[in-house]
């Protein structure tokens, strides 16, 4: 029987000699007709840990080589996508970008009074609310016990003396 051959993309390569491979395929929605994307992922060995994360691979199957790998990485079909990069430094950031954002800022002074006096109306009207709740569950009355005890009777007096 022969071995099957899947092409996938490489999304973890942490363990040592193992990527993992995903493989999308499409397929018609038996009810809708609509096209869907599903994807599987696979382990695959990689002997020299020479794949790295986003690079196009084939994938063959093969003998078990661990409880979840049977697959065995053949060849790189395309390179990893650029990945951003961060600079620590300010310095090497692009001066002409500095401009830019500060003449947004002053031509659109309207937009942000605007703004903050909606926020100040969303303050005022939550303070309002708080202070309304507070102020019913002070007001409400301890109940008298309707025990047959002389100390429920007790406490209940005590109660409605400190109120």
């Amino acid at each position: 029987m022969p071995k099957r051959v899947l092409i996938g993309t490489i999304v973890s390569d942490k363990g040592d000699k193992t990527v993992t491979v995903r493989v999308d395929r499409r397929v018609k929605h038996p009810l809708y007709g609509k096209i869907i994307r599903r994807s599987k992922k696979y382990h695959a060995h990689d002997a020299d840990n020479v794949y790295r994360t986003g690079e196009q691979v084939r994938i063959e199957e093969c003998k078990p080589i661990s409880k979840h790998k049977t697959w065995t990485v053949i060849e790189r079909l395309g390179a990893a996508k650029a990945v951003a990069v961060e600079i620590d430094e300010p310095d090497m950031a692009a001066p002409a970008a500095a401009p830019a954002p500060v003449a947004e800022e002053t031509a659109k002074p309207e937009k942000a009074e605007k703004k903050v006096e909606k926020a100040d109306k969303a303050e005022k009207t939550e303070k309002t609310e708080k202070t309304e709740k507070t102020e019913k569950t002070e007001k409400k009355p301890a109940k008298a016990s309707k025990g047959k005890g002389k100390a429920k009777a007790e406490d209940a007096a005590e109660a409605d003396a400190e109120a």
